[in-house]
C-alpha cells in the first residue's frame, strides 16, 4: 500500500512539473503569441520560398541528369584541394620519419663506432701501431 502511495505522488509531480513547464517559453523558439504581424511575415519570407522559386530549385537537376559546369568544377575544386592536403599531409609525415630514421641511424653508429674504440683500446697491447695508422693509401 505504501508504494502505491509513492507512485501516485511521483505521478502526480510529474504532471505538475509537465503543467509548468508546458506553460514556460522555450529557449529557442518563441511562442506565435509573442511574435507580431510583422515579425511573422518576416519569419515567413526567411523559411518559405515563392512557388517559381520552388519549382526551379527541384527543376535544376533530378537524379540522373547531368551535372552543370559550374556544379563539375566546383567538386573538382574540392577533389584537387583535399588531394593537395593529403600529399601535404603525407609529404610531413614522410619527411619526419626520415629524420627520425637518420636520426636513429647517426646515434646507432656513434654507439657502434664508442664501441669499436673501446674494444681496440682494451686489447691494444702496444706492439703494434694503432690502427690508424694500419690504413693503407689507395
Amino acid at each position: 500500500m505504501n508504494w502505491e502511495r509513492v507512485l501516485l505522488l511521483c505521478c502526480l509531480a510529474a504532471v505538475a512539473l509537465l503543467a509548468l513547464l508546458s506553460e514556460g517559453e522555450g529557449a529557442a523558439v518563441r511562442s506565435p503569441r509573442a511574435a507580431g504581424p510583422e515579425e511573422k511575415e518576416g519569419l515567413k519570407k526567411r523559411v518559405f520560398m515563392k512557388g517559381s522559386d520552388a519549382s526551379s530549385f527541384f527543376r535544376k537537376r533530378g537524379k540522373r541528369s547531368p551535372k552543370a559546369q559550374g556544379e563539375i568544377n566546383a567538386e573538382n575544386r574540392q577533389r584537387l584541394s583535399a588531394d593537395e592536403q593529403r600529399r601535404e599531409y603525407h609529404e610531413e609525415q614522410r619527411n619526419e620519419f626520415e629524420n627520425y630514421v637518420e636520426e636513429e641511424q647517426d646515434e646507432q653508429q656513434e654507439r657502434t663506432r664508442e664501441q669499436v674504440e673501446q674494444w681496440r683500446q682494451w686489447h691494444y697491447d702496444g706492439l703494434y701501431p694503432s690502427y690508424h695508422y694500419q690504413r693503407h693509401n689507395i
